[in-house]
């Protein structure tokens, strides 16, 4: 065995420690599903009670049994399953799957027996899938391994899954079946007290059986940083496989209480999505959406642009896969002259000769092989997408062999609608047998396509040179030391510029008065016109308080601003402790953008970005990154909002200085990534000027670490390649 992992998912003997012998109990239902499963090595049950079960001979012991052994799969109580790991060591067993549960779930004792189990096992060199865990299945002729509750053996196939709840296997199994997947490796990891996500994705990525990887996620622990590494290896290089996870529990409990609009932004479902999306890794939403992208990732094909071909027999799904293609990011490909002269030549005066195709009601294989076949030529063509609605024309049969062997001859992907049950069900068995990808909608086909085609952009994404910037990382340090020291926690724009100074970021000259006459002075030496704000640890969203104004250009109207302001922030929080009013130079107009940091307690340092202002929690258009990271990451944070086109010239507005803006995350990044005492950091807003004229810092809020804090338990990631 070459691999540590073959020994649990391809061992050549099994022994079963807890086998019973009453129908419905574990230890007898899942000895029986070996059984009876077809396993191709050797199975050996294990009872000192027992004769045999189910006419197998059975053992007192695993160190009874004659011959070597590879796998264990253990069905017992923690103590007892302590004492069989030990016995497991003396046989020198390659592999244990303890399927029990008790461990370090409940706590308590069976924590305890848990943390043991591991220490031994680890110095043994014994890998350990479970406690708590529904257990392996390996499909393959060759193996037949049905080591699980589930008496369903899947199909062999090339979709290899994980999961970390042992109760939604045996549901997506039998979900499985009905829609006729096979699978190349399943298994339930429980309390991963050793083999986790990380090595299951390195072992499948290795497995030639294996195409798509499947995961059911509940948690990943503090592993952020390195699952990103493992993953965006597995997605990208010379042998990518698409990673589909679904990850459970959207909660944003507890943002409310953050200090700033990234922390109220920064709920554990934003960080999941960070790590993701820096991974290459595709989110999904369902089990169903699951099934759908595994299905459509299976035959390895990725449309190369955006241009869609639709072909239809009814004009009204015709339209829906239109409006559902463009909502997948998509468009309709417009046909070459000689592929409509084509298509003319196939077809019935009364079809629809452009795209979305439509070869009428009545069509039979042929017009849809000569629509297919056409269109799919046509160099302007990327994908198609085919539609079938049952009538009493229709050859469901014969059209699924046409657009099967089509699909064998292309490399452009092929989706399939074969809409209804019953007379189209005899085609669908047909697509699905040759690995064509069908769905019983067109919005499934067409939202299967958008995010094939989202994969051959990460597969084909640009790695351009990292930025050189220079950093005063030891004055920035001791600046922040110094507050501590202070015990000042939460700094305001005027000290917390000084750190952003630091790491290259451009602000604004400013000084905090504490009377209207000092206020008109630092408005002289600045230059009007100026900007004056509240400056209070209390009042820490200004505008909310009517703390902020600009365009201030006279004397006078520097010193009836001052007792405004102040004015202002009693009637919005009588006891808030004020500081004064900072004056500042008004900076230049630029689109108003938002910048900020959050450390995780399990990720460590994410930043920010998205377009900014006093509406950013409205409307949410921003995303995350695990810092540090480089120009490449940065950038396609940049191009995911929503609002990018802003940035690029939209209507005639000046293309803004996106590369600055490169800049500024990166320095960022690396600062909060060398200052973990930095909780929470908003710029809001960072203005961003035209092409060439930069960004400036206009607003900061930033929170440092109280002391009594517990400091962030993670790794240091390596910027290099991001």
């Amino acid at each position: 065995m070459g691999h540590s992992l073959d020994a649990i998912f391809s061992p050549q003997s099994i022994a079963v420690l807890g086998t019973s012998t009453t129908k419905g109990k574990v230890g007898h239902d899942i000895f029986s599903n070996i059984l009876h499963g077809g396993f191709q090595g050797t199975l050996y049950p294990v009872n000192p009670k027992a004769k045999s079960i189910l006419s197998v001979r059975c053992y007192e012991s695993i160190l009874t049994i004659p011959d070597p052994i590879d796998l264990a799969l253990i069905i017992l109580p923690p103590l007892a399953a302590l004492k069989a790991i030990e016995e497991c060591v003396i046989k020198k067993v390659k592999g244990v799957v303890i399927i029990s549960a008790g461990f370090k779930e409940v706590g308590g004792e069976g924590l305890e027996v848990e943390e043991k189990i591991k220490v031994i096992c680890k110095e043994a060199g014994i890998r350990i899938v479970g406690p708590n865990c529904l257990g392996v299945i390996n499909p393959s002729p060759v193996v037949s391994l049905n080591a699980s509750f589930s008496a369903r053996m899947p199909s062999k196939g090339h979709i290899s899954f994980i999961s970390q709840s042992g109760a939604l296997c045996t549901a997506v199994l039998d979900f499985a079946a009905d829609r006729g997947f096979g699978f190349s490796k399943f298994v339930s990891i429980g309390n991963k007290a050793d083999v986790d996500e990380l090595d299951l994705l390195r072992y499948y990525h290795a497995d030639p059986e294996t195409h798509v990887i499947m995961i059911y996620m509940e948690e990943l622990g503090r592993k952020g940083k390195e699952f990103i590494d493992v993953a965006k290896e597995i997605t990208s290089g010379d042998n990518p496989t698409p990673v589909l996870v679904i990850k459970s529990g959207r909660s944003v409990a507890g943002a409310a209480a953050a200090a700033s609009h990234t922390g109220s932004l920064a709920g554990s479902d934003a960080v999941y999505d960070a790590l993701f999306a820096e991974a290459g890794v595709i989110r999904c939403e369902s089990v169903n959406e699951l099934f759908d992208l595994a299905q459509g990732f299976s035959p390895r094909k990725y449309p190369t642009g955006r241009n869609i071909a639709i072909v239809t027999n009814a004009g009204g799904p015709g339209i829906i896969a239109t409006d559902m293609t463009e909502n997948a990011g998509m468009n309709l490909a417009e046909f070459s002259e000689e592929t409509v002269e084509e298509l003319k030549r196939h077809l019935p005066p009364t079809a629809n000769f452009n795209n979305p195709v439509d070869v009428i009601g009545d069509a039979a294989r042929d017009r849809y092989e000569n629509a297919l076949t056409t269109v799919i030529s046509d160099e302007g063509v990327d994908g198609a997408l085919i539609i079938l609605t049952p009538q009493s024309m229709t050859d469901a049969i014969g059209t699924a062999t046409a657009i099967s062997e089509i699909s064998r001859r292309t490399l452009k992907p092929i989706t399939c609608a074969f809409m209804g049950v019953v007379d189209v069900s005899p085609g669908v068995k047909i697509l699905q047998k040759a690995g064509v990808p069908v769905y019983d909608f067109p919005e499934n086909a067409a939202k299967v396509l958008g995010k094939l085609h989202l994969a051959h952009c990460w597969l084909s994404r640009r790695v351009l040179p990292q930025y050189k910037l220079e950093f005063d990382s030891e004055r920035a340090g001791a600046i922040i030391r110094g507050h501590l020291d202070n015990g000042h926690t939460l700094l305001g724009e005027y000290e917390a510029s000084r750190i952003l100074q630091c790491y290259g970021l451009r602000t604004l000259d400013m000084e905090i008065a504490t009377s209207a006459s000092e206020a008109v002075d630092i408005a002289r030496r600045i230059g009007y016109p100026v900007v004056m704000k509240i400056v209070s640890p209390d009042i820490l969203h200004k505008s909310d308080a009517k703390g902020v104004r600009v365009g201030i250009r006279e004397p006078a109207e520097v010193e009836s601003t001052y007792a405004d302001i102040l004015a202002c922030a009693a009637d919005y929080k009588e006891d808030a402790r004020i500081s004064g009013v900072l004056v500042q130079q008004m900076a230049l107009p630029g689109d108003e953008l938002i910048l900020g940091t959050k450390q995780d307690e399990q990720f460590g340092p994410m930043v920010m970005f998205g377009f900014g202002g006093i509406f950013v929690e409205l409307f949410r258009d921003v995303v995350f990154r695990v810092a540090p990271f480089g120009r490449n990451t940065a950038r396609r944070m940049i191009k995911s909002i929503r609002a990018y086109p802003l940035l690029t010239g939209f209507r005639g507005k000046p293309v803004a200085d996106i590369e600055e803006v490169e800049m500024c995350l990166v320095r960022v990044a690396t600062m909060v990534s060398e200052n973990p005492e930095i909780r929470e950091l908003d710029i809001n807003p960072l203005l961003v000027h035209p092409k060439g004229k930069g960004a400036t810092v206009a607003d900061i809020v930033l929170r440092l670490k109280d002391l009594a804090e517990p400091a962030c338990e993670c790794d240091e990631a390596d910027a290099s390649e991001a």
